[in-house]
């Protein structure tokens, strides 16, 4: 064989079914590099935010890394807005199943993220502070994203198709009306202030507490039936990658999501977190905390995600795409990924119920008859709490409950956040 042949049998190609089939046999399947960017401007001080790249599924193994962003934007206090940053990861881990797969872990994510969020809130609100916080908290695991979020910050994902879409839903009394109603009915009023006896102002809040929120950590201060259940969304990515822009109300008040993302196209991430914050700041000004993170999901043989190329628009196009008031417009037609081939959507559930959200499995370890608490993971007897067989149990204001064990504290968290029985507030006053 001469030497130019032997060059040509070196180089010849090999088909695409080929390569993935021995990725996925050698278990060398491809990771995306994950490169971020941050930058905020204080008004109040009470926005926070976490990084933590260095995550890992298996102790020991870093081929099972991932990585996890999270914004928590305060009210009445730093306090609450703290206490999630530092405890609501562990939280989450922790009822995760131990010695699973990757696809197991990943199935049982949009679960122990509602136990995470469920649990860090009644261990603040132990603390007997009335801080709150908001939380938007983005898991990147690979080309997977999961997404869990209560109140009004928000994270976008911008792909390279040029669509982009919420993966969070904004939990503000004044734009949700499922949110309303399910306050109303668990005993909550909703209204706007009133000074005086003279006219309303300013946007719908909750009573008594008058939070503009319907979901929040923390709030002690504030009627049960507003919830830390959190909307939760999980979504894989084609190997294409994306870019997800994870920001405080201070960001979306001030820019439309479709503003955000086309702000910065085509930058690297932290040149692109400190442009959204400067183009939010000259919209509007500062008026309140303004934190941005933008995570970069890139192939690994690309250096930097590619820009998105730039559409010509006509006039009618530009106050579709650009005006704010438009964006739930946009929403509905931008949100639906997996029609345009760039993302799978895996799980989305925005439910405020916790018996929906947990499911109807518990834990029991069969040689002692113990149950562990679905919720704050404590082991107890079943006369100590309640399950699906707990009959005897049930609270007398509650139904018969179908979900998985819980203890008494946790089963009274549930019936307060659901109406129940009377919030803290309500026994106060």
């Amino acid at each position: 064989m001469s030497r130019t042949e032997l060059s040509r049998t070196k180089s010849s190609p090999v088909p695409l079914g080929t390569l993935i089939g021995r990725e996925i046999r050698n278990g060398r399947v491809e990771k995306p590099f994950v490169k971020y960017g941050q930058a905020g401007l204080a008004k109040k001080g009470e926005d926070y935010f976490l990084i933590k790249t260095d995550c890992l599924r298996v102790p020991g193994d870093a081929s099972t890394a991932f990585s996890v962003f999270a914004i928590f934007d305060g009210h009445n206090g730093i306090s609450a807005a703290i206490f999630a940053k530092e405890s609501l990861l562990s939280n989450v881990l922790s009822a995760i199943p131990q010695d699973i797969s990757r696809d197991a872990w990943l199935q049982a994510l949009p679960r122990a993220l509602v136990v995470g969020f469920v649990k860090t809130d009644i261990e603040f609100q132990q603390k007997g502070e009335t801080s709150g916080t908001t939380a938007t908290f983005v898991l990147v695991d690979g080309w997977t994203i999961t997404v869990a979020s209560v109140g009004d910050s928000r994270c976008i994902l911008d792909t390279q198709g040029g669509v982009v879409s919420l993966l969070t839903v904004d939990h503000r009394l004044e734009e949700n009306a499922e949110e309303r109603e399910r306050v109303t009915a668990s005993g909550g009023e909703v209204g706007r202030l009133n000074v005086f006896g003279g006219n309303e102002v300013g946007p719908l809040r909750c009573w008594p507490g008058g939070l503009c929120l319907s979901r929040s950590i923390g709030d002690t201060d504030v009627g049960e039936f507003i919830v830390p259940i959190p909307h939760v969304k999980q979504v894989k990515l084609s190997n294409a990658g994306g870019r997800l822009i994870i920001a405080s109300d201070g960001i979306w008040d001030a820019l439309s999501s479709n503003m955000a993302a086309q702000s910065c196209r085509g930058l690297p991430a932290e040149l692109a977190a400190k442009l959204v914050v400067k183009e939010a700041l000259r919209s509007r000004g500062l008026k309140d905390d303004t934190t941005c993170l933008v995570v970069d999901i890139i192939p690994s043989d690309l250096p930097v995600l590619p820009p998105t190329p730039r559409k010509k628009h006509n006039m009618l196009t530009s106050l579709l795409f650009f005006g704010k008031k438009s964006e739930k417009t946009v929403n509905k037609a931008t949100n639906k990924l997996s029609a345009v081939g760039v993302v799978e959507e895996l799980f989305e559930e925005g439910s405020a119920m916790l018996t929906e959200r947990l499911g109807k499995d518990f834990p029991l370890n069969k040689n002692s008859g113990i149950f562990r608490c679905a919720v704050c993971q404590v082991d107890q007897p079943p006369g100590d709490g309640l399950s699906v067989n707990s009959g005897p149990f049930f609270s007398p204001a509650s139904n018969p409950w179908e979900g998985p064990f819980l203890c008494t504290n946790c089963r009274k968290k549930k019936d307060a956040m659901e109406g129940k029985r009377p919030s803290k507030t309500t026994l106060i006053a």
